[in-house]
This record gives C-alpha cells, sequence and structure tokens, in this order.
C-alpha cells in the first residue's frame, strides 16, 4: 500500500499512563506503545508519521483553539498525506470532529477521529484496534469528510453522540446510518458518503464565540437564566422536549426569547430526544416559539448545532444570516424534509 496517512496525537486516554492523580498522558511516551505494535508496520498498513502535540490534553480541556491547531496541522500536511487520523480523547470527541468538519472546507480527503476508554499499555486496550482500522479507513480515498471511528463503527463526526462512558462502543449516531462497519471486514457504504466537494480546500478558524444552552425540564423558572440574556450573547440553544415543545404554565419564555432576538442573539431549538427531529409549530407549546423567531435545529445533535453556531458566527454573518445558514444542510449534519 502507498497510501500515507498523518496521525495527530492531541491527548486522551489511548496514551494515558496512571499517575497519583488519575490517569495522564505523558509527553513522548505513546510514540513508544506504537513502536510495539508491529501490525502498524505491516505492508498491508498505509505509511504514517506520527505528530504528538505539546502539551498533551485531556479532552475536557479542548476549546476552538486546540480545534484551529487541529485545522491549522491537516492544512499544513495537506498536500502531504492521502488522509489523516486525530487521537483525541473520548469526552468531547464529537464537538471535536463536528467542529473541524464545518472548518475544513471543501475537504477531500478522510478524516478520522478516534481514541480508546482503555490506555494502549493495558492489556484489554480497545485502542489498538481503533487505531488501526482508522488508519485503514484513513487511506481511503472515497471518503471526504471527518468521521469518528470507535467501536467497529464508522460514524459521520457531525451525526456522533458519546451516549456510554464506560461502554467500548462509546458512540452513536441517532439520527444518521453508519459510514462503515468494521468485522472480518471493512463494510464500506458509499451511498451514504458526502460527495467529493467541488470547491478548493481552505481552512476557517473559530474565534470566540458567546453561546448559552439551556436544557429544559418540568418546572424550569426562566427568569434565572434571564441574566445571560444580554446583548453580549451571540447563540442561545435550547434543548425542548420532543419535536421542540416548551412549557407554557407561565409567560417566562416568549419575552426571554424575545428579548434574545431583539439582542441579536440567534435563537436555535434543539430536541432532548436521541431520535427525531423538530417540527416548530406541530404543537401549541412550540409555536411560540416560531412565532418569536427561534430557528429550528432539524436533527441536528446539541454539538453539532453548538460547533456548527460558532462556525458561522466565525465566518462573520450576521444573527439573522446565522439563523438562517443554521437550517440549511452544510455537511451532513442535518436531514432537510
Amino acid at each position: 500500500m502507498n497510501k500515507r496517512v498523518c496521525i495527530i496525537y492531541t491527548g486522551g486516554t489511548i496514551g494515558m499512563v496512571p499517575t497519583r492523580d488519575g490517569y495522564q498522558p505523558k509527553e513522548g511516551y505513546f510514540s513508544g506503545e506504537l513502536e510495539k505494535i508491529r501490525d502498524l508496520y505491516s505492508d498491508a498498513m498505509p505509511k504514517w508519521d506520527l505528530i504528538e502535540y505539546d502539551p498533551l490534553l485531556d479532552s475536557s480541556n479542548i476549546t476552538y483553539v486546540q480545534w484551529n491547531r487541529m485545522a491549522n496541522t491537516i492544512k499544513e500536511n495537506y498536500e502531504r498525506y492521502d488522509g489523516f487520523v486525530i487521537l483525541h480523547g473520548t469526552d468531547t470527541m464529537a464537538y471535536s470532529a463536528s467542529a473541524l468538519s464545518f472548518m475544513l472546507e471543501g475537504l477531500k480527503k478522510p478524516v478520522i477521529f478516534t481514541g480508546s476508554q482503555i490506555p494502549l499499555y493495558e492489556l484489554r486496550s480497545d485502542g489498538r484496534d481503533n487505531l488501526i482500522t482508522s488508519l485503514m479507513i484513513a487511506a481511503n480515498s472515497d471518503i471526504h469528510e471527518v468521521c469518528l471511528y470507535f467501536g467497529n463503527h464508522l460514524i459521520r463526526g457531525n451525526r456522533a453522540v458519546k451516549t456510554s462512558a464506560d461502554g467500548l462502543i462509546a458512540f452513536s449516531s441517532p439520527n444518521y446510518p453508519v459510514l462503515a462497519k468494521a468485522g472480518i471486514d471493512i463494510e464500506y457504504f458509499p451511498n451514504r458518503f458526502l460527495p467529493e466537494p467541488k470547491e478548493p480546500f481552505r481552512v476557517t478558524e473559530m474565534k470566540p464565540t458567546s453561546i448559552g444552552v439551556i436544557k429544559l425540564f418540568p418546572g424550569i423558572h426562566f427568569d434565572l437564566f434571564a441574566p445571560i440574556v444580554n446583548k453580549d450573547l451571540q447563540a442561545l440553544v435550547l434543548e425542548t422536549f420532543g419535536t421542540g415543545n416548551i412549557p407554557n404554565y407561565d409567560s417566562e419564555l416568549p419575552p426571554l426569547i424575545s428579548k434574545a432576538i431583539e439582542n441579536d442573539t440567534a435563537v436555535v431549538v434543539c430536541t432532548q430526544c436521541m431520535q427525531g427531529t423538530v417540527r416548530l409549530g406541530t404543537y401549541e407549546t412550540s409555536s411560540e416559539l416560531a412565532r418569536a423567531g427561534a430557528a429550528s435545529g432539524s436533527n441536528m445533535t446539541t454539538e453539532a448545532t453548538v460547533t456548527k453556531l460558532q462556525y458561522l458566527f466565525s465566518k462573520g454573518f450576521t444573527a439573522n444570516e446565522v439563523r438562517d445558514w443554521v437550517e440549511s444542510d452544510l455537511r451532513g449534519e442535518l436531514t432537510i424534509g
């Protein structure tokens, strides 16, 4: 195999070691662990190089700064490699995969996020298989998008949700079928892939963006959240019940939403349900959101919604433009119709 893949190691459980304070990444340790995996040097594997970040991070500490670094690492090495594998902690992997799916415009090569639930040095680590299979997938020239591989499933990056804190099948794709399954062979489903883009490859860096997320629950008092709805808030994501329903036992929420929109805050409605889509106006309890001018998050994950909003504001769009764009399918993150 003549393909070349770049491994970008950002940190995460896969390369951690035990310390008195719990698992932590250790500088320079991971490359030595890779040398012990002889299958990585098989003729059936693509050639690969390792870029190790400094500092290595637990993914709980990932921010837009690291997203920009990952995107620019790919940009700087884009012509040298056929694909990229990003090793990342699982806790925020779905956010990072979503973010890069938007940032990497005109992407014509596979970018595969993976990691592990058990450190690579452990006997039962899932990291070995996740890494080997991700490298093989990253050599597939038919894939032109950011994906997440974990537990034998290849998922579109901006459709992924972490659904298990300790299971080896840690991620799900609630509203879109998987792109591939790995068994005895890797079974691809090309009809589910994004088409190869026509525009040239470029990176849009993320900028600091003020985004709030409110998860509704029975008996919620919206007046508690009123202080965050000010002119500095650029976007507000509401995780609502069912198809976009909100409680109407008092009159607190509609004025809050109206105030947000008057302040040029983009308001986006998502659902708390793992599967299904937002349909504003289907029930009386969601009609007020539609009348107030909130946008529908359709069947996007919260991870995709938050990172998409940050991307759109980073592009320089106004709040009104963002409300229009957020309902459009940019990278396969939502289903139209």
